[in-house]
């Protein structure tokens, strides 16, 4: 009995057949017309990629066609191996929250009142600024306010 392509065994082949063929993450975004956070995000298994930019994908990183219906699916969003993230990186973000996440969380409060950045509604970049201190990571996270409205659902 044959059975479907995993999510993750997809994302393991799309993650060696780019680094085989020597692609950016950009390249496979230009490829697409999308923004490379997004591209990469969706090619990690994060966002559903439409049929037609799936197929591009597909025939850029010359994998089985089986891999487009598992490309269009809607994900399981989010979630790490681990409570608190191992890998530096990610790390580095949950501890920039941990110090920051209050303040953050106030200032927006103070500027927008009661409600929350949308993470649907969203855009991120992530940029190279040289710096004489050494290069500067610079990350913007661009989402929509969306305030709680308290109504009743009647």
């Amino acid at each position: 009995m044959l059975r479907g392509m995993t999510r993750e065994e997809l994302t393991e082949q799309i993650v060696v057949a780019r680094l085989t063929r020597g692609l950016t993450w950009q390249q496979l975004a230009d490829a697409i017309g999308r923004p490379v956070v997004w591209t990469t995000a969706a090619l990690l298994g994060q966002h559903p990629i439409p049929p037609e930019q799936g197929g591009v994908l597909v025939e850029l990183l010359d994998l089985d066609e089986s891999a487009l219906p598992v490309l269009a699916a809607v994900p399981m969003r989010g979630g790490l191996p681990t409570a608190v993230p191992t890998d530096p990186t990610i790390y580095r973000f949950y501890e920039a929250l941990q110090v920051y996440g209050g303040a953050i969380k106030e200032l927006i409060h103070e500027q927008f009142g009661d409600g929350i950045m949308s993470a649907i509604n969203f855009s991120v970049t992530v940029d190279k600024k040289s710096h004489p201190a050494g290069d500067r990571v610079v990350v913007t996270l661009d989402g929509k306010f969306l305030p709680y409205d308290w109504t009743s659902a009647d």
